[in-house]
């Protein structure tokens, strides 16, 4: 008798898989731009909000082809097809995306919680600290690059030869900048305390991020925590030099493997910064003490990824630095322009003295923009951060207080706080343009500090015109 058999067709068995798809919300952060774009590239459906997007942020998420068509806030993009919803700091605890996921009940993750569970089976190297994170996660990278090492990655600006500051491939390894600012509007951590590392980084501390850390102690406080959360027989790589990681280095668990890390013996001539090695002078593209600090950090590192110190200083000499941090504008002419992301009051001094330097002398100039920097109360602690030039500009944006909801400053809060003799104080970019080439008689070097964007000052045009006779 003949078996009944029931009709099977292909596209009952080859059903189509569903696309997952995540929806960002304050996509155009500079980290948050770029895990889009990661997830976009690894085939995810990606989709996202914000009130704000900037360059380079806005051309990357053009070129990816997931720029939105609107800045704003739209509800509506929020619906139960979602997979999950990736929340950034920038979003309020109101935002309208948000109240929408949480009324659908849709899995939400801040950029930490998915950055974790993406690297969640690597060796991770986190590093932390005020200042110092982005140049020092860029130079590990580059040691590993140059080791042939396979490295996922987050890292805070861009760098020659990576497309995109993140990437998530399921590699051994994975090196992340830890910012400690906090997590989003629904969790209140610091980003670099979900992280867990293997291998930590300390590069300094120095009092930041005012409108969530009120004091010095509660903000030192967020190191210690963070190397509580390394993970058990890791390892702890900290600045030597600085005195409150030295404090937090006492009280570290005995599980942890300390190294301590301090400014190498160099030398710089005709403005050429040379690093003292066993086997003789190595030149260096990069220069600065500060800079000198962060390297003997990533090498370090270098050296428990199984690269041999003598391979990673060779490695080193090829390094010439991460997007805004000294970034060479143009030089020619004997004159040159350099710009860099500093905003903290630790920032701004050792930039500048790097500078002034390899230089010896320029025309300096730096934005307030941060929520810090722009706090009346937090302001006496760029107290003579500026004073090794012998002239400085300040330039802030009124438009930058009104977004952050801030009071005006005035001009005598802002010169009582620097306390520098010859200090020009701007609130137009071409005001201040028209001033900086007024100085090109006297000045041959320009250095722009800023983690803003000046309001629209176009630094390439005002490099060009400084450095042409």
């Amino acid at each position: 008798m003949p078996v009944a058999c029931r009709h099977v067709t292909f596209t009952s068995i080859f059903r189509p898989v569903k696309k997952e798809h995540i929806h960002f919300i304050a996509i155009g952060g500079s980290a948050m731009h770029s895990l889009a774009i990661a997830l976009s590239r690894s085939g995810k459906q990606v989709s996202g909000s914000d009130d704000e997007i900037f360059d380079p942020a806005r051309s990357s998420l053009y070129k990816a082809g997931i720029l939105p068509e609107s800045e704003g806030w739209f509800p509506d993009k929020i619906h139960s097809g979602l997979s999950a919803v990736i929340l950034g700091m920038h979003a309020r605890a109101d935002n309208p995306e948000l109240a929408r996921a949480r009324e659908l009940g849709l899995t939400i993750y801040s950029y930490p919680e998915y950055l974790h569970i993406a690297y969640a089976n690597a060796r991770r190297i986190v590093i932390g600290g005020s200042h110092g994170k982005t140049t020092i996660t860029s130079m590990i990278l580059h040691l590993f690059n140059e080791a042939g090492l396979d490295t996922d990655y987050m890292v805070g600006a861009r760098l020659k030869g990576l497309e995109n500051p993140l990437k998530i491939s399921g590699a051994a390894l994975a090196v992340i900048e830890g910012d400690e600012y906090l997590t989003s509007a629904l969790d209140r951590r610091p980003k670099f305390h979900l992280y867990k590392p293997h291998i930590a980084i300390i590069s300094g501390i120095a009092w930041d991020h005012i409108n969530v850390f009120p004091t010095f102690e509660n903000y030192t406080e967020q190191f210690r925590i963070f190397t509580d959360t390394i993970e058990p027989g890791g390892h702890l790589i900290a600045n030597a030099e600085d005195e409150a990681v030295i404090r937090i280095t006492q009280h570290i668990r005995s599980d942890i493997q300390l190294h301590l890390y301090r400014t190498p013996d160099y030398y710089v001539e005709n403005g050429e910064t040379f690093l003292q090695t066993e086997n003789g002078p190595l030149q260096l593209q990069i220069f600065g003490q500060h800079n000198l600090l962060n390297a003997m950090a990533a090498v370090k590192v270098a050296e428990l990824a199984g690269i041999p110190r003598e391979k990673a200083l060779q490695y080193l000499a090829g390094f010439s630095g991460a997007e805004k941090r000294l970034e060479k504008l143009c030089e020619q002419n004997g004159r040159s322009v350099y710009k860099d992301f500093a905003h903290a009051p630790s920032k701004v001094r050792s930039t500048l003295s790097a500078f002034l330097e390899k230089t010896g002398e320029a025309l300096s100039c730096f934005e307030l923009h941060t929520f810090s920097s722009l706090n009346k109360e937090f302001l006496p602690q760029y107290h003579n951060s500026l004073n090794e030039a012998s002239e400085a500009c300040l330039f802030y944006s009124p438009h930058a207080l009104e977004l952050k909801r801030m009071p005006p400053l005035s001009e005598a809060d802002i010169q009582a706080a620097f306390a520098h003799p010859s200090l020009y104080i701007f609130t137009d970019p071409e005001e201040l343009r028209r001033f900086i080439l007024s100085r090109k008689e006297r000045y041959r070097h320009l250095l722009m500090m800023s983690s803003g964007n000046w309001d629209g000052l176009d630094l390439t045009q005002l490099a060009a015109d400084f450095c042409t006779i």
